[in-house]
């Protein structure tokens, strides 16, 4: 039996103004996807999550979502932004945090259930985190930070997961941890990833994603010099640590190609 649809954008063009920034993508998403997204500064993958949440609006194109009976994105997409610009000032507790991503479900105006903090307390607890429950979550280290906000975006059992650069505030001895967890997740919910450090996303996700203002597809996580330079993502090669590091050239001029991804 195929694996469900979750998503599809076919033939998207969009930008800001009068500045193209994505043109003519196509891309499928399945229920059980974990698909790394990569590609240079400006090449269009914040561009590419805000279409998908339905933050920006096509152009030219159309996103179809096959996530609920009402067709729309909603609580049904859980996001986990780059965390580096939170302010650890802002006086909310870790628990509020993660019951701030019920608020899709239930609205501003309504107070949370026991149910509802009973569902928080497991999460936090998967995340490693409930002894912190209460506790004010400027104060937590970066890794802790990044499991509450993983806990946010879950809570609300979203059938597709966002995350944007989730290495970004956290120090190398949790980032293996941290693909563990999604790695684990992934069997329950599809993912898309957005990462600069494709050495260490590689493995564990499933399949790649190249935006040059386009989207160039590739069905599996291994990626070869050849592959990427075809596709106008051109790769500078380092040894680094147990697996290969990848570090992004600048991109030129990229053939305009539109790849059609899709689940395994």
């Amino acid at each position: 039996m195929g694996q469900k649809k979750i998503l599809q954008l076919t033939g998207v063009t969009t930008g800001y103004g009068d500045k193209t920034v994505l043109n003519g993508v196509n891309l499928t998403v399945f229920e059980t996807d974990f698909i790394g997204i990569i590609g240079a500064n400006g090449s269009g993958k914040t561009t590419l999550l805000k279409v998908i949440m339905g933050l920006l609006k096509p152009w030219k194109g159309q996103v179809e979502y096959f996530l609920g009976a009402d067709g729309k994105p909603g609580s049904h997409i859980g996001y986990l932004p780059q965390i580096t610009h939170f302010d650890t000032k802002f006086p909310i507790t870790v628990e509020e945090v993660v019951l701030s991503g019920l608020l899709g479900k239930r609205g501003i105006f309504k107070r949370f259930s026991g149910r509802d903090r009973r569902l928080s307390d497991e999460i936090l607890e998967k995340m490693g985190v409930l002894d912190y429950k209460h506790a004010p979550v400027g104060e937590l280290s970066g890794g802790q930070m990044q499991r509450v906000f993983l806990a946010r975006a879950l809570v609300s059992s979203p059938k597709l997961l966002i995350l944007d650069e989730p290495d970004s505030f956290v120090d190398k001895r949790f980032e293996t941890g941290l693909y563990e967890i999604l790695k684990d997740l992934n069997e329950q919910v599809a993912m898309l990833l957005v990462s600069h450090d494709i050495g260490m996303i590689a493995s564990y996700v499933k399949t790649i994603a190249c935006v040059t203002n386009r989207l160039h597809y590739h069905d599996s996580n291994e990626i070869t010099q050849e592959l990427l330079d075809s596709y106008g993502c051109p790769l500078e090669l380092i040894t680094h640590g147990r697996v290969p590091h990848r570090v992004l050239k600048v991109h030129g001029d990229s053939r305009e190609i539109g790849v059609t991804g899709g689940g395994k």
